[in-house]
């Protein structure tokens, strides 16, 4: 039978647990994290074609066959609602990459959750780097190859910010209800988190200073 008489300890011990916790969250808000060491994909996970992902002289090397790198690290127990997110980024030529949000792991083909921003500056496919992917497209060339540049994600409520080396790409507000086609039911805003894109064998992609804002 348990003393009674701990009942108020546990109860103010519960309390300090509860408020020390929510207080380490809050302390963490409004502050740059980083989601990325520099040296080691720990954190990270990917599933097929895991090869085409590496970690090198403070970068994350992408080239190879098609695959999806996703942080399933501590940061916000990895499910992002609110948020700033920004990474510096540099291309080839030719190359093709994305950056997903408030998407979920796969273990293959393209995230079906959440939604892509473009990274891409001289592939075939005409939507640029900024682009919401599919959503609202960007045709302008606003970073070039073998230069690195700022990829900068906002997110609050509905309200979708892409800013490219500070200049604003795309500013989309989510309508309610919004309805998808067939194949895109799941391109919405909801939580979750981040997934870096390996397109294709001939796309060479450098991401590093890889971090996350926590917003109200």
């Amino acid at each position: 039978m348990m003393n009674t008489r701990n009942i108020p300890l546990l109860f103010i011990l519960a309390a300090v647990f509860i408020v020390s916790c929510a207080g380490t969250h809050h302390s963490r808000q409004g502050k740059w994290i980083s989601l990325f060491d520099g040296k080691t994909l720990s954190n990270w996970h990917v599933g097929a074609n895991a090869q085409t992902f590496r970690a090198d002289s403070g970068m994350i090397i992408v080239h190879g066959n098609t695959a999806h790198l996703f942080y399933e690290g501590p940061v916000a127990a990895h499910s992002f609602t609110n948020f700033e997110f920004r990474a510096d980024v540099m291309t080839k030529p030719g190359a093709n990459s994305g950056i997903y949000f408030h998407t979920l792991y796969q273990e293959k083909g393209w995230p079906a959750k959440g939604y892509e921003v473009q990274v891409n500056n001289s592939h075939t496919d005409w939507r640029r780097t900024g682009s919401l992917y599919g959503i609202s497209d960007v045709r302008e060339n606003l970073a070039q190859d073998n230069q690195w540049f700022t990829e900068h994600i906002i997110v609050q409520g509905k309200h979708i910010i892409i800013k490219v080396n500070d200049k604003i790409a795309v500013d989309y507000t989510e309508p309610d209800n919004v309805q998808r086609g067939k194949g895109s039911e799941q391109r919405k805003i909801s939580n979750g988190t981040f997934a870096l894109q390996g397109h294709d064998p001939n796309s060479v992609v450098y991401y590093k200073n890889v971090q996350v804002k926590l917003l109200e």
